[in-house]
């Protein structure tokens, strides 16, 4: 099987470097900088779950250099995805599948628009991993797991070839025959949990000291909640229960990487996450009061490079 990685962040290096352990050709698709920091330094590993380093890996930065893949596995920031689309179209005229791993909703939608509805599977990620200077991953946590499941026609077959690789690769992946209901499911979470965290600048350790300020986001489930049901996906009070009980059982100095990415400076997704949410819910005649407010507070840090 060949996996073409678009954008070689965090989750990305993390997933094409474990697929490449498991056997898989593996094809990180970057820009020049990455690149250079490929070349200069390779990539590695550092995790709970085991360490890699090698120079053995494939790299391009023109996708027209890559003869064909099976699967793209797009894991850039969801502010860079309008600008990926055109990396994306000669690999899926060649018959390449996306996996997109991005948080939130709207992305599908417009990948389907723009590159096929059948040539699109569903994807999330669940991993706390960042780089240090030298472009390698840092993985902290436990977990390290990739769901998947189809969104189209005959979609069959790769997602049980994913699913053979994802037995054989040192991630925790599987398939879903729901995997609408889990996206929705991580995106009520993410939103809450990186709206809190990066609106107060502060782990979630701190935050849930706070009783007024953890009820918040709370606040922002419930809203996810009513915004998914009103979208035809049955989000459940026990899966609220659930992400509560995530957040509580967190490390007082686990965060978002919407806050990792305050702290660094660097431009956030938060139209892409929380603007995606407001929108969604106004086309249905909703209104979230917490999420707008959250929007509102962390807007000014949006875009300070």
């Amino acid at each position: 099987m060949h996996i073409v990685v678009l954008g070689a962040g965090a989750l990305g290096a993390y997933f094409g470097l474990r697929f490449q352990e498991a056997g898989a050709k593996v094809t990180f698709l970057v820009r020049e900088k990455r690149a250079n920091q490929l070349e200069r330094y390779g990539l590695a590993i550092q995790s709970p779950h085991g360490n890699i380093c090698t120079k053995e890996i494939n790299w391009e930065t023109d996708p027209s250099a890559i003869p064909s893949a099976d699967v793209i596995l797009i894991s850039v920031k969801g502010y860079h995805l309008r600008g990926a689309l055109d990396h994306l179209r000669p690999l899926v005229n060649k018959g390449a599948y996306i996996l997109p791993v991005l948080n939130g909703i709207e992305h599908i939608s417009i990948l389907q628009r723009e590159l096929g509805k059948n040539n699109v599977l569903g994807g999330l990620a669940f991993i706390i991993a960042t780089l240090n200077d030298k472009g390698h991953v840092v993985h902290t946590g436990d977990f390290h797991d990739l769901i998947f499941g189809a969104l189209g026609a005959k979609q069959e077959k790769v997602i049980a070839n994913l699913e053979s690789l994802c037995d054989k690769a040192i991630v925790g992946g599987k398939q879903t025959n729901n995997i609408l209901y889990e996206l929705w499911k991580k995106y009520m979470f993410i939103n809450a949990f990186s709206g809190i965290t990066t609106a107060t600048n502060l782990p979630i350790g701190v935050v849930r000291k706070h009783e007024e300020t953890f009820q918040i986001a709370i606040h922002l489930l419930e809203e996810m909640k009513h915004v998914a049901m009103k979208y035809g996906v049955e989000i459940t009070d026990q899966d609220v229960t659930e992400a509560i009980k995530k957040m509580q059982q967190f490390d007082d100095a686990a965060t978002s990487s919407m806050h990792q990415d305050l702290r660094k400076e660097l431009p956030l997704e938060l139209d892409h996450l929380h603007g995606g949410a407001i929108r969604l819910a106004k086309a249905k005649q909703l209104e979230l009061k917490y999420m707008t407010a959250i929007y509102g507070i962390i807007k000014p840090f949006e875009n300070r490079t």
